[in-house]
């Protein structure tokens, strides 16, 4: 599955670099999200609660961080469990620009899913991302103090 979208927050770069780098909010921002924690700067836990389709399930999930370049660019493999439910893994990259009116966030997403996950449809699959991602940013801008306008609706793919 493929997941890629732009974001358009009202918020400077440094403010959005400095919140996608805090815990707390984060923790706010993430749908479904129980527990989060920082176990090293490249390296974050969280515990997450999904529902995808009719499959409901607690996710225990690590993200690893590379290619970090601050206020502009970072590199994330993940991986997590949700043990009936399935698994997911991939990479993603986050790309931040400033551009009028404040900070555009583009965004592409591989990841590839298991176990119960994995036998719903890809187009419920790519769906049930995109409302995620997009619960994501608009939490995150009311965090910021800003707001989001929703520039791609994001091309999805199995």
């Amino acid at each position: 599955m493929e997941l890629n979208g732009e974001q358009l927050i009202a918020t400077p770069i440094p403010e959005v670099w400095k919140g996608l780098n805090d815990i707390d909010v984060l923790a706010k921002s993430i749908p479904g999200c129980e527990e989060i924690s920082r176990i090293s700067p490249e390296e974050i836990h969280a515990k997450v609660m999904f529902k995808i389709g009719p499959v409901r399930a607690r996710f225990a999930g690590k993200l690893f961080l590379s290619d970090v370049i601050p206020d502009q660019s970072c590199s994330m493999a993940f991986e997590g469990s949700g043990g009936a439910a399935g698994f997911a893994k991939g990479r993603s990259r986050v790309e931040l620009k400033s551009v009028e009116g404040g900070t555009l966030i583009s965004y592409t997403t591989e990841a590839s899913i298991g176990g119960k996950l994995g036998q719903i449809g890809g187009r419920m699959i790519s769906a049930s991302a995109k409302k995620i991602a997009d619960d994501f940013f608009q939490r995150f801008a009311k965090e910021l103090g800003g707001e989001v306008v929703s520039l791609d609706s994001g091309a999805e793919t199995d």
